[in-house]
């Protein structure tokens, strides 16, 4: 088959298993397979086709008062075409601005991963001081108790050992 005689790209019925499609790329067969459409999916093309149809007519209609291609000057084709480039760039600026509004409200929404855990370090370093300061303190006041404690201890045993000599004889 000469190339000009094949059949334009598209999906065919595969010659080796007639229950689903193949790729044709217009020149030989691909690798890509896949089941048959669907009724929706029909429905749908189908519905895609008339509107399709429906909107070449419409573009292929002329506007009310246009001039027929032939009839526009050089002026006139410089106007509508400066139009069009206005018309463009406010739809390009319109654009950019909605980007980079946005653009701006997610980097707003996002907070970096450094200062989270920065934040969840220093959270677990200033309780542990914390924690550290407490026992300290405590440490300190058990040792003047206990130190207290163990003075007033000694001072009645000497205080007994003393009177206990003073009354030998």
């Amino acid at each position: 088959m000469r190339k000009v005689d094949a059949p334009g790209a598209g999906w065919y019925p595969d010659p080796q298993h007639r229950a689903r499609l193949r790729w044709w790329d217009g020149l030989d067969w691909t690798d890509i397979k896949r089941s048959p459409p669907s009724s929706a999916e029909l429905e749908a093309s189908e519905e895609l086709a008339r509107f399709m149809k429906q909107n070449e007519l419409v573009a292929s209609a002329p506007p009310p008062g246009a001039r027929p291609p032939g009839g526009w000057n050089r002026q006139d084709a410089e106007e509508l075409i400066s139009e069009v480039r206005s018309a463009a760039r406010q739809e390009v600026e319109r654009a950019a601005q909605q980007f980079s509004d946005r653009a701006t409200t997610a980097v707003r929404g996002i907070s970096p991963l450094i200062s989270e855990y920065t934040s969840q370090v220093t959270k677990w370093i200033r309780r542990a001081i914390i924690i550290a300061i407490i026992l300290l303190v405590a440490y300190f006041v058990f040792q003047v108790i206990a130190q207290a404690s163990f003075f007033e201890w000694l001072g009645d045993r000497i205080d007994n050992l003393t009177d206990e000599s003073s009354r030998a004889p």
